[in-house]
């Protein structure tokens, strides 16, 4: 009989199953992105109705089944409530979740991709960073740690620009979200991610087209 594991992660998708189940998409720190069912977790009273909201974050148990994980506890450190009061802020969190869902994989060693996520969150909530910066900072990274960019940009970018890709490309996820920049080197720095995304990804997430929206 298998035992439960148990490991840190963060809720990256929910979604109903049935009448009463939840079927919930997690990044974890030891095995990766794990697809669980938590079974009753829709019911007013169970035990898992908070713990399976997007963007949760915490100790979480599964059992491993032949062919699937099931939910059995979890223990949430962070539920990111702040998120309910700020619709832009929101939004720039599902389409970091979403882009963490399409780039991770199970059984891989996600630590990284995890901590920059929190991180990368952690930083929408606070009133000291520009919402666009952050998801700039978050899109290097990423783009980074998947080994797919190398922080070179063109020559007709300015000093400063080249300055800020290189400190996300070579700073430590602790230490990322510590600098602003002005309103001319976040428009450079929003056109480099733009222009390395249509390369390197090439795909369009749907928290992304509502974003576009926003910016309007």
């Amino acid at each position: 009989m298998q035992e439960n594991i148990q490991t840190l992660g963060i809720i990256l998708r929910t979604e109903p199953i049935g009448e009463y189940d939840r079927r919930i998409v997690v990044l974890t720190k030891d095995y990766g992105k794990i697809s669980a069912f938590a079974k009753g977790a829709r019911r007013q009273t169970n035990r898992l109705m908070a713990c399976t909201d997007l963007f949760c974050f915490g100790q979480f148990k599964f059992y491993p089944g032949r062919s699937s994980y099931t939910l059995t506890d979890a223990n949430i450190q962070n539920y990111f409530k702040d998120f309910g009061d700020n619709f832009e802020a929101a939004m720039y969190g599902m389409y970091f979740l979403e882009v963490m869902e399409y780039h991770t994989r199970e059984n891989n060693d996600e630590k990284e991709m995890l901590k920059l996520l929190y991180q990368s969150l952690r930083a929408l909530l606070h009133e000291a960073y520009d919402n666009r910066l952050v998801r700039a900072v978050f899109e290097l990274k990423t783009m980074a740690l998947l080994g797919e960019y190398r922080g070179i940009v063109k020559d007709s970018y300015s000093e400063a620009a080249k300055y800020a890709v290189d400190y996300i490309y070579h700073q430590t996820i602790e230490k990322l979200f510590s600098f602003s920049l002005s309103e001319s080197v976040l428009a450079e720095l929003l056109e480099i991610c733009e222009e390395e995304k249509r390369i390197l990804w090439n795909h369009t997430f749907k928290s992304e087209e509502m974003l576009s929206v926003l910016a309007k």
